[in-house]
């Protein structure tokens, strides 16, 4: 075969012509001339078509152009379905496999999708490396799964092929939304835990009026008073007690269950790591009753010196 159709959808004419660069952009990473082939887009109006063959005549009928351009046009494929149409098939999957059909958790869940494949986001499942790393085999091993779908037709419509000429592609993507919805679902009804929480804190009267959590690196922690002397929560009401709500959830139980206990007015967090997951929950759960400290005399005693610059906080 010489020569390829590759059919876009009527909103997709910009990208047609963005497509056909790419092309451009793979025949010289494979060290093919633009002279050897000839690239045109047509705009109809329900749809584009980007044509590509072999020019007439010379090297350009060699076998190895002939498999040069099928391997560029493979590869821009590739790369043009993981980078605009995978999120809208992603999307789609949520939707009308897995019944999300509120806008605002099909994006959610979209989002966990990019951070597993990709590392996107606040909080990446992998690595910038990992996830170069992940494009590259995903794009290397979709390219060659067109390719081959190319050695049989001329005519590729991108939409058929994805839904019917891609089954490895299509079931990676349904475990990665699997995947996501699960961690959608753990991450929903944790929030609804802080929020149950908040709530509780919310109603109850202050019983001290502060409380010192010292964070000596870790999972070591200690509770003061603001005596500076430990706190013992069994001296307190305990109307209040975590593990009755039977949540699974990742942070250090018993601190959150002692601070609600004892119910201070104001939490002076001492902490070299404030980005710490149960730093940040205990942020939520206390919201303005916290303040957050890395620099005082506290912090000098119990964490040493460190990068100590000024005393900011007084116990």
């Amino acid at each position: 075969m010489d020569g390829w159709e590759i059919v876009f959808s009527e909103k997709e004419d910009i990208q047609a012509q963005a497509f056909s660069r790419q092309i451009g952009a793979e025949l010289q990473l494979l060290h093919i001339e633009q002279n050897q082939v000839e690239i045109r887009v047509e705009l109809q109006p329900r749809y584009a078509v980007v044509r590509c063959k072999l020019a007439a005549g010379g090297a350009a009928q060699e076998p190895e152009a002939s498999t040069g351009l099928k391997g560029a046009v493979g590869s821009a494929l590739a790369g043009y379905i993981l980078e605009e149409k995978e999120p809208l098939l992603l999307r789609e999957l949520v939707k009308r496999e897995y019944r999300f059909d509120k806008p605002e958790e099909q994006e959610q869940i979209v989002g966990y999708c990019r951070q597993l494949l990709y590392g996107q986001g606040e909080e990446p499942e992998i690595t910038a490396d990992e996830a170069r790393q992940s494009e590259s085999r995903r794009k290397g091993k979709l390219a060659l799964q067109i390719s081959a779908y190319m050695e049989q037709s001329q005519l590729v419509i991108i939409d058929g092929v994805m839904r019917f000429r891609l089954p490895d592609y299509m079931e990676e993507l349904r475990e990665v939304a699997e995947y996501a919805i699960d961690e959608f679902m753990m991450d929903k009804q944790y929030q609804e835990f802080i929020s149950l929480l908040q709530y509780f804190v919310y109603i109850q009267d202050a019983k001290i009026p502060a409380a010192h959590l010292i964070h000596k690196g870790g999972h070591e922690f200690m509770i003061l008073n603001d005596r500076m002397e430990q706190i013992d929560a069994n001296e307190f009401d305990a109307t209040f007690k975590l593990e009755v709500l039977d949540k699974d959830i990742n942070f250090e139980d018993m601190i959150v269950s002692t601070l609600i206990t004892v119910s201070p007015a104001t939490i002076y967090i001492h902490t070299r790591e404030p980005e710490m997951p149960v730093i940040k929950t205990i942020t939520q759960i206390f919201e303005d009753r916290t303040t957050l400290c890395g620099y005082c005399r506290t912090c000098s005693g119990y964490l040493g010196d460190g990068d100590f610059k000024q005393d900011q906080l007084s116990p």
